[in-house]
């Protein structure tokens, strides 16, 4: 049997798009991206930190933490 529920015409004629839906799933792709991003950064430096110099675990987290309150500042 034919399937009937095939459209042959252009792509302007399909399924109207929700572009409000599309915009919101593409602006939340672009945030988990950038602030992933920031929290990865900031994690290798203050492993870098932690483990390279004298500073020590207490100050590598604190330092994670001030790279993350920076970086979310700076990418709003």
């Amino acid at each position: 049997m034919s399937d009937h529920n095939h459209q042959s015409g252009p792509v302007e004629l399909g399924a109207p798009m929700d572009y409000a839906e599309h915009e919101k799933s593409y602006n939340g792709f672009i945030n988990a991206t950038k602030y992933g991003t920031l929290v990865v950064v900031a994690l290798l430096i203050s492993m870098a930190a932690g483990f390279f110099t004298a500073a020590g675990m207490i100050s590598s987290v604190i330092l994670f933490f001030l790279l993350c309150v920076v970086g979310v500042y700076l990418l709003r």
